[in-house]
């Protein structure tokens, strides 16, 4: 009897190490495919515009480059991008700093 208890608690101890590799292999699958896929979309939509989807073309705007779509017309900026803008417009007009303010 007690042989039986200790191999069924060895067999259980056996069970959940399989459980744990396996649940281990499918999380970095998953992963991968993530990654996979992050990169997959980011090449389907890189330099598009978030709006109609046509090319964004990179212009200058008082020093900073920024993404204009060829279509819409539409203007978006990089991280960072709009604090730059902001440091320049205190410099040079109040009016131009408080309208890039509203977006900060």
């Amino acid at each position: 009897m007690i042989h039986k208890i200790a191999k069924e608690k060895e067999d259980e101890y056996f069970a959940r190490l399989e459980f744990e590799r396996r649940k281990k292999i499918a999380e970095e699958q998953e992963a991968k495919l993530k990654k996979q896929e992050r990169e997959a979309l980011k090449k389907l939509h890189w330099m598009r515009c978030p709006k109609d989807g046509m090319e964004l073309v990179e212009i200058e705007f008082m020093g900073v480059q920024v993404d204009k779509c060829t279509h819409c017309g539409g203007i978006f900026l990089d991280t960072g991008e709009l604090d730059t803008l902001f440091e320049k417009a205190k410099n040079q007009g109040r009016i131009f700093a408080k309208i890039l303010g509203v977006f900060r």
